[in-house]
């Protein structure tokens, strides 16, 4: 099967064309950052202000569990339909799917700040949005890159659904493979998908490396020296003799 599917990989034939496999590549990738990209432009300021003023933090998560619980091919499928066709009802179908993780991570993000430095910060004469946007959110930005890193990952494997309303991104081979029992070309396209998304983590990774301040790197790392170095407690228990 894997022989198969590096056969298909290689062909010269799936590599030009209008359906070839970087055409394929780029439809699918560009799905993908659009949807999250839309769904940072609602996510992260809703989280950013439902962490910092404490209010509707409890319809936040019950909304955010909600869509989680969502069908994906439900969910593209209808919204293709009732956006009469065209590629709006798919992007915002992975809109929708790419919001809860945005949304909490932001969220956990503000809320894992110490109130300590929020407090001293208030404390030094910084107005709200000055303890926002020079304390919380750089304290926050592991939290909120993470919760972008998991929506990427989500919305790559999702966006595969939109092959079935015709839309020729990565799922595609993997319909075509189910349709005529051709393993290699399902294996093919399941394997490109899978590098895809090792390629975005990465790229998330590296630049949340770079947004993320160094001071809060430094300080993370030194806390998992010290807790890798630390003996383990000695618990006391009564004399066996």
């Amino acid at each position: 099967m894997f022989a198969d599917a590096f056969a298909w990989l290689v062909d010269p034939a799936n590599w030009s064309g209008g359906k070839s496999i970087p055409v394929r590549i780029g439809v699918h990738l560009l799905y993908c950052l659009g949807a999250v990209l839309g769904a940072a432009l609602i996510a992260v300021p809703l989280g950013l202000f439902v962490g910092h003023t404490g209010r509707g933090g409890l319809v936040l998560v019950g909304g955010s569990n909600a869509l989680r619980a969502l069908p994906t091919l439900g969910l593209v499928t209808f919204l293709y339909l009732v956006a009469g066709g065209g590629t709006a009802g798919v992007l915002i179908g992975l809109v929708v799917l790419a919001v809860p993780p945005i949304l909490a991570g932001t969220y956990a993000g503000i809320q894992d700040v110490d109130r300590g430095v929020v407090d001293a910060a208030g404390g030094m004469g910084m107005t709200g949005a000055q303890r926002l946007w020079q304390v919380e959110v750089p304290n926050a930005m592991p939290l909120l890159v993470g919760g972008l890193r998991n929506a990427m990952l989500q919305v790559v494997a999702t966006a595969s659904v939109a092959a079935y309303v015709g839309v020729e991104t990565l799922g595609r081979p993997l319909l075509d493979g189910l349709r005529v029992l051709d393993y290699g070309q399902f294996v093919g396209g399941a394997i490109l998908i899978a590098l895809l998304a090792v390629v975005l983590d990465v790229v998330l990774a590296v630049v949340g490396r770079l947004v993320v301040p160094a001071g809060l790197r430094l300080s993370g790392t030194t806390r998992s020296k010290r807790r890798r170095t630390e003996p383990a407690p000695v618990e006391s228990g009564g004399s066996t003799a």
